[in-house]
C-alpha cells in the first residue's frame, strides 16, 4: 500500500515528492556539500545518497515543508562522514614494499643481512641479547635492564663492547 503525500491541495506519491524536491533543491544542496567536502564529485555523491535514503529509508515525511531541512541535515551529516573517511584514508600509510628495490639492491641487502647475522652469532650471549633487544626490539636501556635483570650501566657498557666487536668482525670480512 502506497502512502500519499499532500503538497498544498495536490496529492502525490513519495517518489513524485522526492523528484520535485530534487528538481527544486538539488543545486543548492550540491553547493552546500561542495563547501563542506571541497570536491564536486564527492558533493554530488553526498546529495544523491541523501535523496536515495529519503526514498529507501522507510521514513515517510510527515511534513513535506520540513523536507528541505531534513535534506540539508542529511547533506551535512553525510559530508561529515565523507570527510572522516577521507581523513582516515589519508592517514593510512601502507607498509614499505621491499619489492620496489631492484634485484641488485636486494642481493646486496641480503648479503649484508647475512653477514651481520653471522657476526652477531659469534658474540657472547649477553652482548647478542643486548643488541637484539636494543636494535631489533627497539627497547630502551631501562627496558633492556629490566628484561635481562642487569643494571642500566651494564646495558650501556655491554652494548658498547658488542658494537665494537661487531664492527671489528664485519670489517675483517671485507
Amino acid at each position: 500500500m502506497r502512502r500519499l503525500a499532500v503538497v498544498g491541495d495536490v496529492a502525490t506519491t513519495p517518489e513524485q515528492l522526492a523528484a520535485d524536491l530534487y528538481a527544486a533543491h538539488r543545486l543548492s544542496l550540491v553547493r552546500l556539500a561542495v563547501l563542506l567536502v571541497d570536491d564536486i564529485a564527492a558533493a554530488e555523491d553526498v546529495v544523491h545518497d541523501v535523496f536515495a535514503s529519503l526514498l529507501t529509508g522507510g521514513k515517510q515525511l510527515r511534513d513535506p515543508d520540513a523536507a528541505v531541512g531534513y535534506l540539508r541535515r542529511g547533506v551535512v551529516n553525510r559530508a561529515r562522514s565523507a570527510l572522516r573517511r577521507r581523513r582516515t584514508a589519508r592517514a593510512y600509510t601502507p607498509p614499505e614494499d621491499a619489492s620496489r628495490a631492484g634485484p641488485d639492491d636486494l642481493a646486496v641487502l641480503s648479503e649484508e643481512h647475512r653477514e651481520v647475522c653471522a657476526a652477531l652469532q659469534t658474540l657472547p650471549t649477553r652482548q647478542r641479547e643486548v643488541l637484539v633487544l636494543r636494535y631489533y626490539s627497539d627497547l630502551s636501556e631501562i627496558q633492556i635492564a629490566d628484561a635481562l635483570g642487569i643494571s642500566r650501566g651494564t646495558v650501556k657498557s655491554t652494548a658498547s663492547r658488542a658494537l665494537a666487536a661487531l664492527e671489528k668482525k664485519l670489517e675483517g670480512q671485507r
